[in-house]
C-alpha cells in the first residue's frame, strides 16, 4: 500500500447495506467493494433468485469516482473448491455451534435467511447436530415439500447459503488485495471461525449498529 493510502474493503455477507453503514465505512477505507446477489444454483432445476439490484443504482456517484465498486459475480453453481470449503464450515462443530446459536437469538440474521414464519421450526436444537454437506442438501431438494424433508432442508439451505457467502467473501478478498467488513456480529464470528481454521488472514471489521 501506498504512503497515505486507506486500505480498501469488501461489505459482507450481503450485496447491500444501510446507507448508515455505507457512510462510515466511507469515512475509514478508501474504497468499498460489493458482491452481486448470490443466487446459488445447487441443481440445473433449483436455485435461488431475487432482483439484481447493486448497491450503486442509487448512489452513480460514487461509483462513477470509484470510491464504490461493483460487479463482483458469485452466483451459479459451486466451484469445486467452494463447496469444499463450505463442507469444512459444516463439518466445523465450532461453526455450527455459532451458526445455531445466531439463529436462535439474532434477529437480523434470521431475517437475512428466512420470512419470520419460517423461523419457528428452524431452532429445534436436534439440527444444530445433523450431519449436512452440499451434496446431501443437494439431494434433500428432491424430496423438498414433505413435513419430514422441509425443516431439514431449510436449516442446510440457511447452512450452504451462510458459509458460501463467507468463503466467497475471503476468496474476493485475497484476490484483489482487500480487507472485509460486516455490520453484522454473527457473521463477524463466523468469518473469524472460517478463516482461523483455514490459516486465511484477511483484515475483518466489525462496524455495530446502534441506532439504526
Amino acid at each position: 500500500m501506498k504512503p497515505g493510502m486507506r486500505p480498501e474493503v469488501l461489505f459482507y455477507p450481503f450485496h447491500l447495506c444501510h446507507q448508515e453503514t455505507l457512510g462510515r465505512l466511507l469515512v475509514r477505507f478508501e474504497k468499498v467493494h460489493f458482491r452481486d446477489f448470490m443466487a446459488l444454483q445447487l441443481t440445473p432445476f433449483t436455485g435461488m433468485t431475487a432482483f439484481r439490484d447493486r448497491m450503486g443504482d442509487g448512489l452513480p456517484e460514487l461509483v462513477q469516482s470509484g470510491r464504490l465498486v461493483q460487479g463482483y459475480d458469485v452466483s451459479g453453481p459451486l466451484p469445486s473448491e467452494v463447496a469444499a470449503a463450505v463442507n469444512r464450515d459444516m463439518e466445523d462443530e465450532v461453526w455450527r455451534s455459532l451458526f445455531h446459536i445466531a439463529l436462535r437469538r439474532d434477529v437480523r440474521f434470521q431475517r437475512g435467511l428466512f420470512q419470520p414464519h419460517q423461523i419457528a421450526h428452524l431452532t429445534d436444537d436436534r439440527l444444530r447436530s445433523v450431519a449436512y454437506t452440499v451434496d446431501h442438501i443437494t439431494a434433500l431438494t428432491a424430496q423438498s415439500g414433505g413435513p419430514v424433508a422441509e425443516p431439514d432442508l431449510d436449516y442446510g439451505l440457511a447452512l450452504v447459503k451462510t458459509a458460501a457467502s463467507l468463503v466467497y467473501t475471503y476468496r474476493l478478498a485475497l484476490m484483489h488485495g482487500l480487507q472485509a467488513a460486516t455490520d453484522s456480529a454473527a457473521h463477524y464470528s463466523l468469518f473469524e471461525r472460517s478463516c482461523r481454521r483455514e490459516f486465511i488472514s484477511v483484515g475483518n471489521h466489525l462496524l455495530l449498529r446502534r441506532g439504526y
